[in-house]
């Protein structure tokens, strides 16, 4: 073989082994963002809200069957569709509990809560379902002084209905069925790379497994091309 077609040959078999190598990593590229998973556009389900002595209602810390409210506090459940506490809708009744409960006298050894259920609207209801006509319901739940807020609002709003993990799935049988369901799923979009992750700062950029998949492929197409180099 001449020395001009032993040059043309490794040229030809470089461009195969280049070819390759950038096919491949498309192909980890693509996988990696086909297997990227779904993310839920919301979730629909009852939050639990919490008012101390007629403060604006917080967002409960913990659930109502391990809350122990004090007399004269208010709980707050609304059930909505919502994406995580930041936009959780509050219910829409303000936490009276003075207003509530007034009429009803403390008794030793109890206490008293004011209850606060709101089911939300239309928008809000699971598919084949329809909230109560009567969206709001209130009411003042006399119960023993170590009562949970579960307690409590089983005393104002039966029946209750929890899953196996406890968490509070249907308020005076709404819903129906169903628990903490996903709304609206989408895939998630491609995150350009930004500046300080480009650099090695802070959290950002690819994956790991990303990088090390990427640096694999290339280094096998670098190893093949070396080799078609010696044997040209």
């Amino acid at each position: 073989m001449t020395a001009a077609r032993r040059t043309r040959q490794a040229r030809r078999n470089r461009s195969r082994v280049a070819g390759a190598a950038a096919g491949a990593l498309l192909t980890l590229t693509t996988v990696a963002v086909a297997a990227a998973p779904a993310q839920a556009a919301g979730y629909r389900y009852w939050s639990f809200w919490e008012s101390d002595g007629g403060k604006p209602w917080a967002y409960a810390t913990q659930g109502p069957a391990t809350a122990r409210p004090a007399d004269g506090d208010a709980i707050g459940f609304r059930f909505a569709i919502s994406n995580g506490t930041n936009d959780t809708s509050l219910p829409s009744v303000a936490p009276d509990s003075s207003g509530i409960c007034a009429g009803v006298e403390k008794k030793d050894g109890t206490k008293r809560i004011a209850v606060v259920v709101d089911f939300g609207g239309p928008a809000d209801a699971p598919p084949g379902e329809t909230p109560p006509e009567k969206l709001i319901k209130v009411g003042c739940a006399q119960v023993r002084e170590e009562a949970t807020g579960a307690e409590a609002l089983a005393a104002v709003a039966k029946p209750l209905r929890y899953d196996s993990a406890a968490m509070l799935c249907g308020i005076a049988g709404y819903p129906a069925r169903g628990c903490g369901e996903p709304v609206g799923e989408q895939a998630p979009a491609p995150a350009a790379p930004s500046a300080s992750a480009s650099a090695g700062e802070g959290g950002g950029g690819p994956s790991l497994g990303v990088l090390v998949g990427g640096a694999a492929v290339l280094a096998l197409g670098g190893a093949a091309i070396w080799k078609a180099r010696r044997r040209g």
